[in-house]
């Protein structure tokens, strides 16, 4: 049985910022996922307080804010076989001390801050935030 699915991963400014975009979407087409959208962006306010509304009442959250607007991302949708576990795997840990070896924040993220990458953590995750990064569609 197929278990098809699209989920969302963006390359946070601190990633994009230090080079780090096509060593990422390298990973991912390695494990046999396929770019289904792409927008390279500096987020707007709403933008990325809607995608970090659940955030909205905890410490962190206005640092948060100022990060993910602060330069440029790189918004993209991921699909292929189980693509939400296979790239929560491939990315790891939020906390990068934490994270597997050869997880893109294993190798890159040096904060839990600014670790480099987010990914969709589930199906009604994924949905959500595609709809909102690609409100025109993706490709098919």
């Amino acid at each position: 049985m197929s278990n098809a699915q699209t989920t969302f991963i963006m390359i946070k400014p601190d990633g994009v910022e230090r080079g780090l975009t096509d060593e990422i979407i390298g990973r991912f087409n390695r494990i046999g996922l396929r770019m289904r959208g792409r927008r390279d962006l500096t987020p707007p306010m709403k933008l990325a307080e809607t995608h970090y509304a659940i955030h909205k009442e905890r410490p962190f959250y206005p640092d948060l804010i100022e990060f993910i607007t602060s330069g440029p991302v790189v918004a993209m949708a991921w699909h292929g076989e189980d693509a939400i576990a296979a790239s929560r795997k491939l990315i790891g840990a939020t906390n990068w001390e934490d994270a597997a070896p050869g997880t893109i924040r294993a190798d890159f993220a040096r904060s839990i801050d600014k670790n480099i990458i987010h990914g969709s953590d589930g199906e009604e995750t994924a949905a959500f935030e595609l709809g909102l990064w690609f409100p025109d569609g993706l490709e098919d």
